[in-house]
């Protein structure tokens, strides 16, 4: 990495584009679970609650030990911890490629729970020491990479597992192996960089929030209107990215494949929206932001389980862009209400949608084998209407260009 020293007005862009391909390697990685349910169901004719309960071991237990990591890290940042973590997730992810038992699939995804545990909040760490005055762009090309990751879940299942079956996986250990080498590099700047940041210590810094003074009791009602937005969205995408091909092929008779394409599509979108969310935000401002990721989709959400198949592709491109357009600026949000506090800020926001996708994969799971796929996708597509108590978020200024 360059030598070059972040300032406030200095964003460092080798290091922003290095962490966020570093998050799509690290997501790819987890995304190979989901891209593996319909073969898993298929052939170790696993049930829908089982799956869930996959998803569920992997993203709870990231979840609870993201915000611990980003605590820990506030008080003593540990550089190294992220190539570590994706070691982690490399021995997670060869475990679940050889495992022939149900029990086995679960340790897998404990390991690859802890890699991405570890990785996120001091992932997003870096991206904020590489910003400058660019936060919600480095955030967004942070997020972008981590969403791409997770976007190619779709395009594993059909066309690497549904051809070479659980051992084709493998060829994301090539990914790993990359990524791993970027992540000591980026370990390195990261550990010059602290070091740069100790002399410049004698001004205690901290980070700029572009929200006013609130007191304790606005920031406590803040950071829960914030939780409510992260749960709704995390709970509808996971029913998604995870189990509405199902309902396309159950009620419009697509093929595994092609219904894998229409979920990447919306998945893509949302690479999209995450994109320009981000550098929007600096320009308009966050909860603008955060409400159109609200106001825009929402409708379409409501009406999608009820359209002809030919509008149903248009449907999931406009809710995929939309609905994750604030993806990453509800983490900087946070961080800027708390600013003391950026690492734990990441691993609560992160963790906490790691948590509700788990919570969600279960209990959509749960509903899939109890009422059917159909009434299923209706209820959890009522879900959305809870995004409305964004319109209560304090409001924040647009800081002006120099």
């Amino acid at each position: 990495m360059s030598e070059t020293k972040a300032t406030l007005n200095n964003p460092i862009y080798p290091v922003m584009i290095a962490i966020g391909v570093a998050h799509l390697i690290n997501d790819t990685m987890q995304s190979v679970v989901p891209a593996m349910f319909p073969l898993l169901e298929r052939d170790l004719g696993l049930t829908f609650t089982e799956l869930g309960i996959i998803s569920f071991v992997l993203n709870m237990f990231s979840s609870a030990l993201q915000p611990v990591v980003g605590f820990v890290s506030d008080k003593k940042p540990m550089p190294f911890a992220l190539p570590i973590g994706m070691m982690s997730s490399f021995v997670g992810l060869t475990m679940l490629i050889l495992a022939e038992q149900y029990w086995l699939i679960l340790l897998s995804v404990l390991f690859l729970g802890f890699g991405s545990a570890v990785f996120h909040p001091e992932g997003s760490r870096v991206s904020f020491m590489s910003a400058g005055n660019k936060r919600g762009l480095a955030q967004s090309i942070y997020q972008v990479g981590g969403n791409s990751g997770q976007a190619l879940a779709p395009l594993i299942s059909a066309f690497i597992l549904d051809v070479y079956g659980q051992r084709g996986a493998a060829i994301v250990l090539l990914l790993t192996t990359l990524g791993i080498a970027i992540l000591l590099k980026i370990s390195r700047w990261y550990v010059r960089q602290l070091q740069a940041e100790k002399l410049a210590m004698k001004k205690k810094k901290v980070l700029v929030s572009s929200l006013p003074p609130l007191t304790k009791k606005q920031v406590g009602i803040a950071l829960t209107l914030l939780m409510v937005i992260i749960f709704a969205r995390s709970f509808y995408t996971t029913n998604i990215t995870n189990f509405y091909v199902f309902y396309l092929m159950d009620h419009y008779d697509l093929t595994l494949r092609l219904g894998q394409v229409f979920i990447f599509i919306f998945m893509a979108c949302g690479v999209v929206g995450t994109f320009f969310g981000g550098s929007l935000s600096d320009r308009i401002g966050r909860k603008n932001v955060i409400l159109l990721s609200v106001v825009g989709p929402l409708p379409f959400c409501l009406l999608l389980p009820y359209m002809p198949i030919w509008l149903v592709l248009i449907f999931l491109i406009i809710i995929g862009t939309l609905i994750m357009i604030s993806f990453s600026v509800t983490v900087v949000y946070a961080q800027e209400l708390v600013p003391s506090k950026i690492g734990t800020m990441a691993g609560l926001t992160t963790g906490f949608a790691f948590g509700m996708g788990a919570i969600g994969a279960v209990v959509i799971g749960f509903l899939l084998d109890k009422i059917g796929i159909a009434s299923t996708i209706q209820i959890i597509s009522i879900l959305p209407i809870l995004l409305v108590v964004a319109f209560f978020l304090p409001k924040d200024k647009v800081e002006k260009p120099a």
